[in-house]
């Protein structure tokens, strides 16, 4: 019979959620469509695989996986190499190798030495449009980059100094993927194959974000709360999107009673963000301390631009004779969110067992992304991580990679259409409006399956495997102190599944004795 533990609040710590083996879950054993692909590389795991003794350990496997197909998204690029990214041909739209990188080279005074928020740039965007720490990173590029030869020669080279830079990011991706899920090490693979991981990942800095957030959910989940926020203030201050993962934390915190553990996350995560933003932030004359304009540049720009690429705003837009306003837009999708993180606090506290750290994480940043006035391609590196860990499913994984594959050739077919004059060579307006449909029905569908999973915890291919929450930290097999509805009072069938390991009642486990926790 075993024992069990007593939290600091009295309630029992139950040890049933802990797997009861610590060996690795393997893919091609529970994974039908992952079974079938790993013919084209021997088959499934047999006894002929690799000792665990092995150098091929997953993490090294996945990583050189993960720069290979960074490497055939760069090959991808190639047509643009030359002289579509030069020259403003529509070349690059129809081969699809556009990227930010080469023209904000010298759009935004990089060629010039200028310092980003602190140096006017000429035209009408005045000063560079992006968080502080992605503004650093584009700089040490610059100063990497040799400042010699024609612009087309520094802009290249500008673009491969950055692809170097975003490809080490990667690689940090692929690493802390890996390692989140202890004994789902190959979930990774899916990371280092999504092909629309590779085909965006040089449109713009998104990746340093990216990477950053991936590196705090490895924190979370060996619970360094403390490390997990300042990594999170520090993505946060290079895309505003990794501040919506304190809102699931918040929740799942709250259903636990982690509060020490949030507030430690939190303050890491402010203290972090005010760090690298405060020197940038704040500018004194001698009427006294005011805002720095330059640095407020990204806030104002992203409430100001209208409706734009990928979303659904666009369709409306477009097929209506009075359009939305921006302020109407603006209003909108910030209610959108704030029903959306209600609901997902709904799901949270009636779900009969409490949801995964990265379920939840997926949803929020989803419904950001589903929600906002405009959806650039790269933005689907956001979730690819997220996703990974929110349902390692290939066969759910692949269809909205499939997708999001779609939505990326179908924007610059879209923008050659418009961009070639009267050859009208690419996709029309209501063929990339499809497009935009198809993005959002994969992410929603994706969605839906996380959702399904956290109702019918039965069907999540994690806990099957016997884990609680590997990437919850501090909530990894924590006890429950605040529910609602039906998971005060679960039925049994609704809360009790097969695994290797003793039953809990998940909407009470405090509330259990010892002999209720026995096999």
């Amino acid at each position: 019979m075993p024992s069990a533990e007593m939290t600091p609040t009295g309630a029992h710590e139950p040890e049933s959620v802990r797997p009861a083996t610590t060996e690795p879950v393997h893919p091609t054993q529970e994974d039908a469509v992952a079974a079938a692909g790993s013919e084209l590389i021997g088959g499934p795991l047999g006894w002929r695989a690799l000792p665990a003794t092995s150098w091929w350990t997953p993490v090294r496997v996945i990583v050189l996986v993960a720069i290979g197909m960074f490497a055939l998204g760069l090959v991808q690029k190639a047509p643009c190499y030359d002289s579509a990214w030069f020259f403003g041909a529509s070349s690059q739209y129809t081969h699809a190798c556009y990227s930010d990188i080469p023209h904000l080279y010298q759009g935004r005074g990089f060629a010039d030495h200028l310092v980003p928020y602190f140096d006017r740039l000429p035209g009408d965007m005045e000063y560079l449009e992006y968080p502080v720490l992605t503004g650093v990173f584009m700089e040490v590029a610059s100063w990497l980059t040799p400042h010699s030869g024609s612009f087309q020669h520094q802009e290249q080279w500008y673009w491969f100094v950055n692809a170097g830079m975003l490809m080490v990011c990667a690689a940090v991706i692929a690493v802390c993927v890996t390692r989140t899920h202890r004994r789902r090490p190959w979930d990774g693979l899916l990371v280092a194959l999504a092909p629309a991981f590779a085909l965006t990942a040089t449109i713009n800095w998104d990746l340093f974000a990216v990477a950053l957030t991936a590196a705090a959910m490895l924190m979370w989940s060996r619970s360094r709360a403390l490390a997990f926020g300042i990594l999170l203030g520090l993505a946060t201050a290079a895309k505003l999107y990794p501040a919506f993962l304190l809102g699931p934390l918040l929740l799942l915190c709250w259903r636990a009673g982690k509060w020490r553990e949030f507030f430690q996350a939190l303050g890491g995560a402010v203290g972090a963000w005010l760090a690298v933003n405060l020197p940038v932030m704040i500018t004194h004359d001698t009427t006294g301390f005011h805002i720095r304009e330059g640095w407020a540049k990204f806030y104002t720009f992203s409430k100001e631009r209208g409706v734009d690429f990928g979303s659904f705003w666009l369709i409306w837009a477009q097929n209506s004779s009075h359009p939305p306003t921006i302020d109407f837009v603006n209003t909108a999708a910030s209610v959108l969110v704030v029903l959306c993180f209600l609901g997902i606090g709904a799901l949270t506290f009636t779900a009969p067992r409490r949801p995964r750290f990265a379920q939840l994480a997926f949803l929020m940043v989803a419904a950001f992304v589903l929600t906002n006035k405009v959806y650039s391609p790269q933005y689907v590196l956001w979730l690819v991580p997220l996703a990974v860990l929110a349902r390692p499913k290939w066969r759910d994984f692949i269809i909205w990679q499939a997708c999001e594959v779609a939505y990326f050739l179908g924007i610059w077919m879209y923008l050659a259409y418009t961009t070639s004059g009267d050859a009208h060579k690419g996709l029309p307006t209501h063929g990339y409006q499809w497009a935009i449909v198809l993005h959002l029905a994969g992410t929603l569908y994706l969605c839906a399956v996380v959702v399904r999973d956290i109702l019918m915890p039965e069907r999540d291919v994690v806990r099957r495997s016997g884990d609680d929450d590997p990437s919850g930290g501090v909530l990894d097999g924590a006890a429950d102190i605040f529910v609602l509805g039906a998971a005060a009072h679960p039925p049994r069938h609704a809360v009790h599944f097969d695994f290797d390991g003793p039953q809990v009642d998940w909407g009470k486990p405090e509330l259990l004795s010892h002999e209720d926790r026995s096999p």
